[in-house]
């Protein structure tokens, strides 16, 4: 005989599993993401397109991009993509930061939205000598001082938008975040 569940305990289930889904994260929804785009102090953190392996061979130099992982043909077209898709939507972008690593850097040049500033406040703590904690800290510094116009956009890493907003992220993957009254910031949605 098959187990029955009395209707107040599945009515209780049916509105845990609703509240669980309503309290999904804001990246749900692309559609709130591109509309904030078009918002003044609107701040995007992406992670470089791919760049195959993980981390950086040992012995790596910051200003050699030979020794470094760097993104590949897929990378350099799905970095390209972004950024159309940016332009064809109307994102104007005041500010395009990006980590001083050369797959963020290249990233960030073939979005082809504005001249490219590198920022060490958005560099790589995985592995580095480098305290994330000041890192992260200097991040939250240039993020907390936009006001725009247009879009703070940084391209950055993994590990540092894990630290800033508390989730990964995947290669190209843009996190939309606004200032709260608090000034805090909030996720909007995310970009792939």
């Amino acid at each position: 005989m098959p187990h029955r569940l009395p209707h107040r305990r599945v009515l209780v289930l049916l509105l845990a599993a609703a509240g669980a889904l309503a309290a999904l994260p804001a990246h749900a929804d692309p559609q709130a993401a591109l509309a904030a785009l078009r918002e003044p102090g609107t701040v995007v953190l992406m992670r470089h397109a791919r760049a195959p392996g993980v981390g950086d061979p040992a012995g790596f130099k910051l200003g050699d991009c030979s020794t470094q992982r760097n993104l590949n043909d897929e990378g350099r077209a799905d970095a390209r993509a972004a950024g159309q898709r940016l332009r064809a939507a109307g994102v104007k972008v005041g500010k395009l930061l990006s980590s001083p690593w050369c797959r963020c850097l290249e990233t960030a040049r073939l979005l082809d939205l504005g001249p490219v500033v590198a920022d060490p406040a958005f560099g790589s703590t995985f592995r580095s000598e480098t305290s994330s904690d000041e890192v992260t800290a200097a991040a939250r510094r240039v993020i907390a001082d936009w006001r725009g116009p247009g879009v703070l956009l940084a391209v950055t890493h993994q590990v540092n938008i894990q630290a800033l907003t508390g989730r990964s992220t995947s290669s190209g993957e843009m996190i939309v975040l606004k200032r709260q009254a608090d000034g805090s910031l909030r996720e909007v949605g995310a970009l792939e």
